[in-house]
């Protein structure tokens, strides 16, 4: 365990390495070599690679009980990887059979992947999407600040006093705040500015819809 801890960067880096090893050989033989049952072994060894990152973030927790950097850095990969990863994951796939059909001059797409793509050229499609995706970074924004600050503060009583003030938020004094180190207080200030933005600009699609394509 000792091994995991003193070495945990290094051991992320390669596996984030080989992931991405992983990726792009997916991607090389499903667009090049058109080998199906290779390239889905390859994704699978992804996938397989992310869930090696999400245990070795937990291994490093419950060799130091501390929740730092990078267990923080590992969530939000695992996070990623695990919601907006897979629809911009599709999205991109659909995106590479269009261009390489064109180039061929055969077509790659499914009826399915027609009716996506027609789909989100639709401002009506476009807007639920957003609110959909919005609604769900709200909730695990929630989620999370709520186990960070039970996680600092150590009880729902305590965490009171932080609600109904909130000057602790212009504080550089970490012990002034209901997080339990700096990794989670910077990391969340970051969180809150990205959401703020994110959820701005999802929900600028419902108030001024663009124009049907």
């Amino acid at each position: 365990m000792s091994f995991i801890v003193d070495y945990q960067w290094y051991l992320f880096i390669i596996v984030e390495t080989l992931s991405w090893v992983m990726l792009i050989g997916f991607g090389v033989c499903r667009y090049i070599f058109h080998r199906e049952k290779l390239s889905q072994v390859l994704i699978l060894l992804f996938i397989l690679l992310i869930i090696i990152e999400a245990v070795l973030a937990l291994m490093v927790y419950q060799a130091t009980g501390i929740i730092g950097d990078f267990q923080i850095i590992i969530i939000i990969f695992v996070l990623y990887a695990c919601t907006f990863g897979i629809t911009d994951f599709k999205k991109l796939d659909r995106w590479m059979r269009t261009k390489i059909g064109d180039w061929r001059g055969i077509d790659l797409l499914t009826d399915k992947d027609k009716q996506i793509i027609q789909q989100q050229n639709d401002p009506k499609y476009i807007a639920k999407k957003y609110r959909m995706t919005s609604t769900i970074h709200t909730i695990v924004f929630i989620i999370c600040q709520i186990a960070f600050w039970l996680y600092g503060t150590g009880s729902f009583a305590a965490m009171i006093p932080y609600l109904t003030d909130l000057s602790w938020v212009e504080s550089e004094n970490v012990a002034l705040t209901p997080y339990p180190n700096e990794a989670l207080y910077y990391g969340s200030l970051l969180w809150g500015v990205i959401f703020a933005i994110d959820f701005i600009w999802s929900w600028s699609y419902t108030i001024f819809p663009s124009k049907p394509k």
